[in-house]
């Protein structure tokens, strides 16, 4: 048995010993900072920061000067309206040339004020069916809402509803009234 100890141990030794032999991989360490004062080569100094990055300057819109629309209450604003009612052909939801000349006047007053927020009605005439009267405002307020969104009137500012043939402009029963019902009407709804 002493004999398999100290063949067993004779044979650990060797083994230790082989195994020190072998040589192992550098460890990359950090170079230390160099010393104040030291001269610095190109290839030692670090990169530069980067240039920083100029921001665009948003330019928040011009206030809105005192005068008697910027002053009035929206009740007021409503019911001597500075936005122009669009007006329709029968059964049709086209922008006219008048129209759109009348859309055009809307922008800019929607523009001189940029806190405005304002809703489309769309209406119709008494002819035809309650849906597809509703179905014919709705177009004919989307399609006032299309224009002044291409004008540059932010989408947000503007919502549409269609009111059908159920709040007429004009009582009538003549040609007269339907070309007066069929419109595009603005309700400024914030301030």
């Amino acid at each position: 048995m002493t004999r398999v100890w100290g063949t067993t141990v004779l044979l650990l030794m060797v083994m230790s010993v082989a195994g020190c032999g072998k040589k192992q991989a550098p460890i990359a360490r950090p170079m230390p900072p160099p010393f104040p004062g030291a001269i610095s080569t190109p290839s030692s100094r670090p990169p530069a920061p980067p240039e920083p990055v100029a921001e665009p300057t948003i330019v928040p819109p011009e206030p809105v000067r005192d005068d008697a629309i910027a002053s009035a209450s929206l009740d007021d604003l409503n019911r001597n309206s500075p936005l122009k009612p669009v007006f329709f052909d029968y059964n049709s939801s086209d922008l006219s040339p008048d129209a759109q000349r009348a859309l055009d006047e809307n922008a800019a007053t929607i523009k001189k004020y940029p806190s405005w927020a304002v809703t489309i009605e769309g209406h119709c005439d008494e002819r035809g069916t309650a849906e597809y009267n509703l179905a014919l405002g709705e177009r004919r307020s989307v399609a006032a809402r299309a224009y002044l969104v291409s004008l540059g009137i932010p989408a947000d500012r503007v919502r549409t509803v269609s009111y059908g043939k159920e709040f007429p402009f004009d009582p009538g029963h003549d040609e007269a009234a339907f070309r007066k019902n069929r419109r595009a009407h603005f309700v400024i709804t914030a301030k």
